[in-house]
């Protein structure tokens, strides 16, 4: 019996662990509310990397987030404390950001290189095109010496 009662008691603390934090009245959607952590973390990334992309674009993180989701700070805030209630889906939620961001990353390294080997090309027709302009000049101050 006394060996029961302690494991009640756990039970009844953990049943009720889901009534401390209330469902907030304008939930937002499981899916939506990842898609604004992942906007949250790549502004921040922004902000910390290169504050004067967002400043010469005159854009302020948090009010792009409340105007692109129609949230506003408060409900942003409810159904942030909502889901980090449950740790392991939120859990779950962050590293769905994670993989997100780590997918964009490998995009982003494939564009970069693939920029990089166009503009090799091109620097390599430039100067082809200026050996070929030197090689025509030098043939017509050949022709013009010879004509004199």
């Amino acid at each position: 019996m006394k060996k029961i009662l302690p494991f009640l008691a756990i039970l009844t603390f953990l049943g009720c662990k889901e009534d401390l934090v209330k469902q907030p009245k304008h939930l937002i959607e499981r899916s939506q509310m990842v898609n604004i952590m992942y906007d949250l973390s790549l502004l921040e990334a922004i902000k910390y990397q290169n504050p004067a992309v967002l400043d010469s674009n005159q854009i302020r993180p948090k009010q792009f987030i409340y105007k692109k989701y129609k949230i506003d700070s408060l409900q942003l805030a409810q159904n942030n404390v909502y889901y980090a209630s449950d740790y392991k889906n939120y859990k779950i939620m962050f590293d769905e950001v994670v993989q997100r961001l780590e997918r964009d990353k490998k995009k982003a390294k494939a564009l970069i290189k693939s920029e990089e080997k166009k503009n090799k090309l091109r620097l390599a027709k430039l100067k082809k095109k200026k050996q070929q302009a030197v090689k025509v000049n030098d043939s017509l101050q050949t022709i013009r010496k010879k004509i004199n």
